[in-house]
């Protein structure tokens, strides 16, 4: 009794039981066990208090805390699914099972819809488009005069507003994607199919492709 009792006192604020989680979502009880243990890594590496903040997922994804990232920060707020500026553990299973390769696309092209709604309006507007193209382009230290931004930006505009009316919905979006493919291309992380207990050194060895993982996660083409 003494040796259960002291393990659940290390538990985290917003812990939620594996077996719970596992019935939730695509991953297996000793997968989300796995994640687990990259969980309480992110979520420790500035804050000692089990939670992850928008400054360790910063830390994660680009190797630097104070770094502003816009594909961070919208990240950050899709997880953070109770909006009480952390990520709790049920929150960041819940939302890493996206992208399992098993996940229907269906969530995958409504989860990069909200992506992309930075004014979470239920449409992504031109304004928004042009901030995501810039964003791309920061992250891959391009550099496009404004009027070849334009050009991406009009082209994409045209292309995906069926409706005419300056926007993309979520059936534009839907549409849009089904004919460009490559737009979910990182929607889906194979490794989460196999996960083990030694997942967290894969995230040691490989930080800097993980932000790869949502910075290209668009190519306006």
């Amino acid at each position: 009794m003494g040796c259960a009792f002291s393990k659940k006192s290390k538990q985290t604020p917003g812990y939620e039981e594996p077996a719970v989680l596992a019935a939730e979502t695509l991953f297996t009880v000793s997968e989300v066990e796995a994640l687990y243990e990259l969980y309480k890594k992110l979520s420790n590496s500035i804050f000692a208090d089990g939670l992850i903040h928008k400054e360790e997922l910063q830390l994660a994804l680009f190797r630097n805390k104070n770094r502003r990232n816009l594909f961070a920060d919208r990240i950050f707020d899709l997880f953070d699914i109770k909006r009480n500026g952390v990520i709790e553990f049920g929150e960041f299973v819940q939302s890493l099972g996206v992208f399992h390769p098993n996940a229907p696309v269906a969530d995958k092209i409504a989860f990069a819809f909200k992506l992309y709604d930075l004014r979470q309006t239920g449409f992504i507007g031109r304004e928004e488009l042009k901030e995501m193209v810039l964003a791309l382009l920061h992250e891959s230290e391009l550099v496009l005069s404004e009027d070849i931004v334009e050009t991406i930006v009009d082209k994409t505009i045209n292309e995906a507003d069926l409706k005419g009316d300056g926007k993309i919905d979520p059936d534009e979006w839907k549409e849009f994607v089904s004919k460009h493919p490559s737009l979910l291309k990182n929607m889906t992380l194979p490794f989460l199919k196999d996960i083990n207990l030694a997942f967290p050194s894969f995230v040691v060895s490989s930080e800097a492709e993980d932000s790869e993982v949502y910075c290209s996660n668009s190519k306006f083409e």
